[in-house]
């Protein structure tokens, strides 16, 4: 089968075109954006950034981040100084800290439908970016406040950059903006710079003399402009912070410096940074449940591919070749997340879409795709109900964890409201409209998770209530401590708190914290991870505030500490930053 010409003759949208992509963006601002305004920041990542962010604009300083009292070197600002700056727009931190992952999501979504319009038609592209908008790991990511959609956004960018100078080119502005995009992936989590192997497959196929793609001579200073956009959005946050680094002259800057360009990235990919070392197929599932239901185009996509580079086909070269070197990447490095991969969806997504729109009138997709709806919404109207009559005793520890109210009563009925959904979905739409019924139910299932998830789990998971809980027990003029705190504790707290430290070993901070409480102990009290004290505080003078988090915290004041005492927390879990913090919270 020949593939469509590189041309892009039928690029321009027409009024049609427009309109269906308006909706498809107004569904993806609904699906994507509902439960905005309605939960604080959950773990494991959103507290530390909006702490970080929020500290940035107590301060005033944005060139670097701190965790409490101490500088945060894990990852670049990037992300902090969109959460901030929509806070200065806002004046609110429950919308502040999602903005720049929705706003991300839907640019990821425009950048997808304007290449697929571009390379092919406006078709493809609105099957490319629904395709997108369908998969779970996009949703899911974009519904957070983590790292990786803002990184997407700006891969993506610079892969319609590069792309569209390489494939319908030269288009000398498109190319400088796209280097300029990845230096910006840069100093956001360092991968960005992966945009640029796009690169190794272009000049694959300039060599071998495929049709469609740019052959520009006498133009190394236009070239050589890409390199300097590159290296230009990188100093942007590189040249002040060295700059300011230096100034200051502390050791504490110079050791933030020495970590952030040279130990983050090399302990992360190396595989020594939160457990996450996994065997060099670790991808080969992600790429199929975690992309789906994108993934189920997979088995109707293949022959067209082959067809595709037979017939010397540049995009598809260019697209998959792309995908495949960043998943190669991913693989060899040490460690790995699933949503390292994230990025690799707009433009995987873009090379389904031509064949989808065929596999869409094939029997077996429509069944398959009815099929999986009709599967989750047995699984979760069952499992709920299951769990509401009591049969489901396994998870009332973790409910108990949790610090959920009435046994969990109502997470079930969460979960049999989805599960209905499903069903409906998939008992209105029937068999011959199963891609459908496995959409709707898909968007009824995060429009659920978006909004009842956020109001029945937020007291839990952002220790809201905890907080709110040791406000009341201390007393509205006491003072509180906090030791082996998680950064929702100091980003919930009702009050300016005390600490000493994060990443320094729990012994310490007790230790420390026993001095300040001394000094007046009627009016201080000390917050605290119940495993790190015990048992160096008398139980019967100690209150426990709840549970957050699957933790236990507990508070006390100075009678309660036993005179002389060191706690000795549990193997590897003295501090934050070892093997105790990595239990997905």
């Amino acid at each position: 089968m020949a593939s469509p010409s590189i041309s892009g003759q039928n690029a321009v949208a027409s009024s049609a075109d427009r309109r269906h992509f308006l909706w498809l963006m107004l569904v993806a601002l609904v699906v994507l954006g509902a439960g905005i305004g309605l939960r604080d920041p959950w773990p494991s990542d959103e507290p530390r950034f909006t702490l970080v962010a929020k500290q940035m604009v107590a301060s005033g300083d944005w060139l670097f981040p701190h965790r409490g009292t101490e500088l945060y070197s894990d990852k670049p600002p990037m992300l902090m100084w969109l959460e901030a700056a929509a806070f200065q727009v806002f004046g609110n931190w429950r919308v502040a800290f999602l903005l720049p992952s929705l706003l991300a999501g839907l640019v990821t979504l425009a950048l997808t439908w304007d290449l697929g319009r571009r390379l092919w038609n406006p078709r493809v592209g609105l099957f490319a970016a629904a395709a997108v908008l369908a998969s779970f790991q996009f949703v899911y990511q974009v519904k957070r406040a983590q790292i990786d959609p803002l990184v997407m956004m700006w891969i993506t960018l610079a892969n319609w950059g590069l792309l569209l100078h390489l494939l319908r080119g030269p288009n000398w502005r498109a190319y400088w903006l796209g280097c300029f995009a990845a230096g910006l992936g840069v100093i956001t989590k360092g991968v960005g710079v992966l945009a640029l192997l796009l690169f190794l497959p272009y000049l694959l196929a300039l060599a071998r003399g495929w049709p469609g793609v740019v052959r520009v001579q006498g133009a190394a200073w236009r070239w050589a402009g890409g390199a300097l956009a590159f290296v230009v959005a990188i100093a942007v946050w590189l040249g002040p912070m060295l700059w300011a680094a230096a100034t200051r002259g502390s050791p504490e800057y110079s050791a933030y410096v020495n970590d952030i360009l040279f130990q983050q990235t090399a302990k992360r990919y190396g595989g020594s940074v939160g457990g996450h070392a996994q065997p060099f197929w670790y991808y080969l599932p992600v790429l199929v449940l975690h992309f789906f239901p994108l993934s189920l185009a997979y088995a109707g996509a293949w022959r067209h591919w082959v067809d595709g580079l037979r017939t010397r086909d540049a995009r598809l070269l260019l697209l998959l070749g792309w995908c495949v070197l960043v998943v190669v990447f991913f693989s060899l490095a040490g460690g790995k997340r699933e949503v390292y991969l994230m990025p690799i969806l707009p433009l995987l997504a873009l090379a389904l879409a031509p064949p989808l729109q065929a596999s869409l009138a094939a029997r077996w997709l429509r069944v398959v795709a009815w099929l999986a709806a009709l599967a989750a919404g047995v699984v979760l109207l069952g499992g709920g109900i299951w769990a509401l009559q009591g049969h489901w005793t396994g998870m009332q520890q973790q409910i108990a964890e949790r610090g959920l109210t009435d046994n969990g009563r109502w997470l079930w009925w969460m979960g049999i409201g989805m599960g209905a959904v499903f069903l409906a979905s998939a008992l209105a739409l029937r068999p011959r409209r199963g891609v459908q019924a496995l959409l709707a139910g898909t968007a009824g299932f995060w429009l659920i998770w978006g909004v009842w998830a956020s109001l029945l789990l937020n007291d839990s998971n952002s220790a809201a209530g905890v907080m709110r809980r040791a406000g009341e027990i201390a007393g509205p003029q006491a003072q509180i401590a906090l030791v082996a705190w998680k950064e929702q504790n100091l980003l919930m707290a009702d009050r300016p708190v005390v600490s000493f430290g994060f990443k320094k070993p729990w012994a310490r901070q007790f230790e420390e914290a026993v001095v300040w409480q001394q000094a007046q102990p009627e009016q201080r009290w000390v917050f605290a991870l119940g495993d790190a004290v015990v048992p160096c505080v008398v139980p019967a003078r100690t209150q426990v505030v709840g549970y957050a988090n699957r933790r236990e915290w507990w508070m006390f004041r100075a009678d309660a500490v036993v005179p002389g005492c060191v706690p000795k927390p549990p193997p590897g879990a003295e501090r934050w930053d070892s093997q105790y913090e990595s239990d997905n919270d």
